[in-house]
């Protein structure tokens, strides 16, 4: 039983080695592995979980240039009207003036979505998906002065788009605050 188990350690071991682990494979040890950054798994040492190490090397991302330094040129805010009681912060950033002061700031009405932020770059792609769940209205606006560029791409001011569903539309309507 113990060769056994040791043989199937020592398996994993080499597969580690030679290829990095799919994100199920991650999902299994514990990890996720488009939110896992390399510099994480360095600080494993400091907690006694060294043992981990390895296999959290291979379920990272690579950390690129500090978050603080990227800027995107458009973000897209993709939220549901009916979750505005749950997000109670989200809903004031939204009717307060401050969208205004973000000209490739986009707010979306997704029907049943959780509060996230889209970045795209310039051609438009989606860089990074971010869940802002738990963000208070000052870091929803503190996040979108450090990290839209500056020159807006053309408009004068935010703008809001709907589910684009013509079953939903009614639902849209009338669930707004």
């Amino acid at each position: 039983m113990h060769k056994c188990a040791f043989f199937l350690l020592l398996a994993l071991s080499c597969q580690q080695i030679q290829a990095e682990l799919t994100a199920a494979d991650c999902r299994a040890l514990g990890f996720i592995k488009a939110q896992l950054m390399c510099s994480s798994c360095d600080k494993l040492d400091d907690f006694g979980l060294d043992t981990i190490k390895p296999q959290c090397k291979q379920c990272c991302t690579l950390d690129q240039q500090p978050a603080a330094q990227r800027t995107y040129a458009k973000a897209i805010l993709e939220v549901c009207t009916c979750k505005f009681r749950a997000y109670p912060q989200i809903q004031a950033f939204i009717q307060s003036g401050r969208p205004a002061k973000f000209p490739n700031l986009q707010i979306k009405y997704v029907r049943g979505l959780d509060p996230v932020v889209k970045l795209l770059d310039a051609s438009g792609k989606v860089q990074e998906t971010l869940s802002i769940t738990k963000w208070n209205t000052d870091t929803v606006e503190e996040f979108f002065e450090t990290h839209l560029a500056k020159d807006g791409v053309g408009k004068s001011s935010y703008s809001v788009v709907e589910d684009a569903d013509d079953d939903d539309e009614d639902y849209l309507r009338t669930n707004r605050i």
